[in-house]
């Protein structure tokens, strides 16, 4: 009821235009061109005593039709009278200018109430009932609910930390419910994703060991989403990925890889992001390769990502069911590749490389036959041999260098 009272209220209007001398039919009115003053036939008291039925928050379901002012009159005008809706705007035309100006004064109050609040101000309310202790579970998944759509925009994501959000959000990651965790560990991956800012500020705040711990949740869900924030966290981000190095993140990777009962996102996740890792160091250059490089040469197989059971858990991974598992494993070998013949050598050498690659030419070839996988096998068949051509070029290379050594 207060939105049609609402909708009748903003139909009584009075039309400026000194071409027009009288208003003939309500609905042939031209509610958006110029010269039009909205009025409301409500006294200043009725506004006051109607504030707190004005509300499009507390009209349930019906309340998500109108998603524009124009569509609320369209609704007004279907639940209204017209004539009455006609002797309320020749009423209004008789209004002085000064009684006018009260009338458009109060309505222009009247819509500022309406107003949506700002991604900011629903950022604070959400933050707010995070750190209320007292709240129920229920209410503290709504707001993080909320802050997941909130901090996609790169914007708001910076303004998470500014608002005070940020470490509720990594305090939830200790709470008892397992919903909770799962979805604070979506927010922060969410607003570090390509944020440089939030990823220092996640890192800052000890959130990595935590999710690194979280991987290994009894729920896919939650360890998924974990490892969806390391991701996030750490991509083009030296400091981030020295510290997942630190944190032993190569054993992390290599256990959920090699869990065969383990949810298969997990070892695409990981794969994809040794693949990720193994790109960055090819990348990086001075000070920063030197450190991670550091801890890559002179650290144990916890801290190594080019450790042999790591790689050879990559290569196992080529022998999987599903294409898409195996694509990873085929781009984390190519990325591999990259770093250094070292680790070329050692994966070709230590791996049995070839033999899985053979493995996986014969389950295309069979793949290629059946239409609705025929275009994924084509596309896997080029990154292996993209593959193969690197094997290739780098056993030519090595005899060519030993045929130069024999002669010397």
């Amino acid at each position: 009821m207060a939105l049609l009272h609402l909708g009748r209220t903003l139909l009584c209007f009075v039309v400026r235009v000194a071409s027009l001398s009288e208003v003939s039919e309500v609905g042939t009115v031209n509610i958006t061109a110029g010269g039009i003053a909205w009025v409301t036939t409500m006294e200043g008291g009725e506004l006051e005593a109607n504030e707190d039925k004005i509300s499009l928050v507390e009209q349930g379901a019906e309340a998500d039709k109108f998603m524009s002012m124009e569509s609320m009159l369209q609704w007004a005008i279907g639940h209204s009278d017209p004539e009455k809706l006609k002797g309320a705007a020749k009423e209004a035309m008789r209004l002085t200018p000064t009684q006018l100006e009260k009338r458009r004064s109060d309505i222009k109050e009247l819509m500022d109430r309406l107003k949506m609040p700002s991604d900011a101000e629903l950022m604070k309310i959400a933050i707010a009932d995070l750190q209320n202790s007292s709240l129920s579970a229920e209410d503290r998944e709504r707001a993080l609910q909320e802050l997941l759509v909130l901090v996609e925009p790169i914007d708001n994501a910076n303004d998470l930390d500014k608002l005070g959000g940020l470490k509720p959000v990594i305090d939830e990651l200790d709470r008892p419910e397992e919903e909770l965790r799962t979805l604070a560990a979506w927010v922060l991956g969410k607003a570090s994703q390509n944020n440089l800012v939030v990823q220092k500020q996640v890192l800052k705040g000890g959130a990595l060991p935590r999710l690194m711990e979280m991987t290994h949740s009894n729920s896919s869900a939650e360890a998924v989403k974990a490892l969806y924030a390391v991701s996030a966290i750490v991509r083009n981000f030296p400091l981030g990925q020295e510290a997942f190095y630190l944190e032993g993140g190569p054993l992390l990777l290599q256990e959920l890889m090699g869990d065969s009962s383990g949810d298969i996102r997990l070892r695409r996740k990981s794969l994809f992001l040794v693949a990720d890792l193994a790109e960055q160091i090819d990348k990086l250059a001075g000070g920063q390769l030197d450190a991670i490089l550091e801890l890559e040469l002179n650290s144990g197989d916890s801290m190594n990502l080019f450790n042999e059971g790591l790689l050879k858990t990559v290569v196992n991974l080529l022998d999987a069911s599903d294409m898409d598992t195996q694509e990873k494993a085929l781009m984390a070998i190519r990325s591999l590749f990259g770093v250094s013949d070292a680790v070329r050598e050692k994966i070709i050498g230590s791996c049995n490389l070839s033999a899985a690659l053979e493995r996986v030419k014969l389950q295309q070839h069979d793949a290629m036959k059946d239409t609705n996988q025929a275009d994924f096998a084509k596309d896997l068949e080029t990154i292996r041999q993209e593959v193969v051509d690197s094997v290739e070029e780098y056993s030519r290379r090595q005899s060519n260098e030993a045929q130069v050594h024999n002669e010397l």
